[in-house]
């Protein structure tokens, strides 16, 4: 179903209609998981395996970032440096060894 023809007045559906691009690339996600085309990967910064998939850019719909929800948000909302949570990650890992 295209983001236009909901029927509803939801926040989630007004969210649809006025981000088809972000809608599209959602449901692109979800078909190619359920058609194991795609596979769920540990977050990228603290390697929790629940995780979202982010979108760097919609053109490329299957082309996602896997993140927990609490670094997701994080990106989206506190412009968090993820690349520089990564390394400290790398380097904590490499310190156990």
């Amino acid at each position: 179903m295209s983001a236009e023809n909901l029927k509803t007045d939801t926040r989630q559906a007004n969210w649809r209609r006025s981000n088809p691009d972000k809608y599209e690339g959602h449901i692109a996600v979800q078909r190619a998981l359920v058609a194991g085309k795609l596979i769920k990967q540990p977050c990228e910064v603290c390697g929790s395996r629940k995780v979202d998939a982010h979108h760097d850019n919609y053109d490329q719909p299957l082309n996602v970032r896997w993140l927990c929800r609490q670094h997701h948000v994080r990106l989206h909302f506190g412009g968090e440096d993820m690349f520089s949570l990564c390394l400290k990650r790398l380097q904590t890992d490499a310190s156990a060894l």
